[in-house]
């Protein structure tokens, strides 16, 4: 997506399109990625933009909130922020700590267990854990 773009989806979204957040919104729609809000603003601020650590958490808050980019957490300490908001699933190098998408339909998932009662499935996140063979521990 093009910078010039951001500040009408922003606003079609619900948020009002500060210069940071626009920067913050471009970093991460500027293809599918997966980032963490650490590497998010290292680029902000690479590319001389003034923004803060809260404002980054903010806004990536913001944009998952509305559906702009996805949350996967990967362990309580290691959250990314994935532009790649059509199903899809990760696996998860352990080794280099990259998130890596596969096609959601390369898995089946013939059941689920029973959902609690007045309750809806609306959505499922799969994580595949993998590493080298010789780092296994």
């Amino acid at each position: 997506m093009r910078k010039n773009e951001i500040p009408a989806l922003l606003e079609k979204n619900g948020i009002h399109p500060t210069p940071q957040r626009v920067e913050i919104a471009a970093t991460m729609l500027a293809h599918k990625q997966h980032l963490s809000a650490d590497q998010v603003l290292a680029d902000v601020r690479a590319k001389g933009a003034q923004v803060s650590k809260a404002t980054v958490y903010n806004t990536l808050g913001l944009l998952a909130e509305t559906g702009l980019v996805r949350e996967v957490i990967v362990d309580p300490a290691k959250v990314f922020y994935d532009s790649n908001t059509e199903r899809h699933y990760h696996f998860f190098n352990v080794d280099t700590g990259r998130l890596i998408d596969f096609d959601a339909d390369l898995l089946a998932m013939t059941k689920l267990p029973p959902l609690p009662d007045g309750t809806i499935t609306d959505g499922i996140d799969v994580i595949v854990r993998v590493r080298r063979p010789e780092n296994v521990k």
